[in-house]
């Protein structure tokens, strides 16, 4: 692809401001009143994040996953807990989530500590689920080299035969963390790429937020 066709692609920027004043004073509240823009504007899977952690080689590890719960502790996703990514923060029980709701030229990203969620939280969680994804979860190794598709084939119907007439329960190897927040910056696209961004600091010992603009 050359450059004049990456330039052709280029977004103008510029829909809306973000002004300090405007903003309010606790993130996850803050958060809560774009996703639920994001949601009206009937965006695509607007609980689409990008989950970073570090690799246990060091290299930073990225991958697009779903969030299924948020609140004043956090943000929460599910996993296979012996999946690379379940590895990585064993290791490192630190990392990022990175929301882009690009029709609306935004963006948040979160920083925090990573931490298992309640088993019961999981449990509860589980049981909402549609009955062929709690099949999935038993079935998948996640991360795992698999020979064939046929492999995951012949596994759902193994698993769908060892459950016929209950109940799925949840494995011992899936459930949820919670990524609790110590930096969320919120970032609107403006004129001429000079973009808003607004990040609320958490202070050690402290129960409120720091707010600072930061130059695009």
């Amino acid at each position: 692809m050359s450059q004049d066709d990456i330039a052709a692609m280029r977004e103008e920027y510029g829909s809306a401001d973000m002004r300090r004043e405007d903003m309010l004073a606790d993130p996850i509240t803050q958060f809560s009143q774009w996703f639920d823009s994001a949601r009206a504007a009937e965006l695509h899977e607007p609980n689409a994040l990008t989950l970073s952690t570090i690799g246990l080689d060091g290299c930073p590890a990225a991958r697009t996953v779903l969030m299924k719960a948020f609140d004043v502790e956090g943000f929460v996703i599910y996993t296979n807990y012996k999946s690379a990514k379940a590895q990585e923060i064993a290791a490192n029980p630190r990392g990022s989530m990175l929301f882009q709701w690009l029709a609306q030229q935004r963006q948040v990203r979160i920083e925090g500590a990573i931490e298992k969620v309640s088993r019961e939280e999981s449990e509860a969680y589980f049981s909402s689920r549609p009955r062929e994804s709690q099949i999935g979860a038993w079935v998948s190794h996640q991360s795992t080299v698999v020979a064939s598709r046929d492999v995951l084939l012949s596994r759902i119907e193994e698993i769908e035969t060892r459950f016929a007439g209950q109940d799925v329960p949840l494995p011992d190897f899936w459930g949820g963390y919670r990524l609790r927040p110590v930096r969320v910056e919120f970032w609107q696209g403006g004129k001429g790429r000079v973009h808003d961004r607004l990040l609320y600091s958490k202070v050690d010992g402290e129960s409120s937020w720091v707010i600072s603009r930061l130059a695009p």
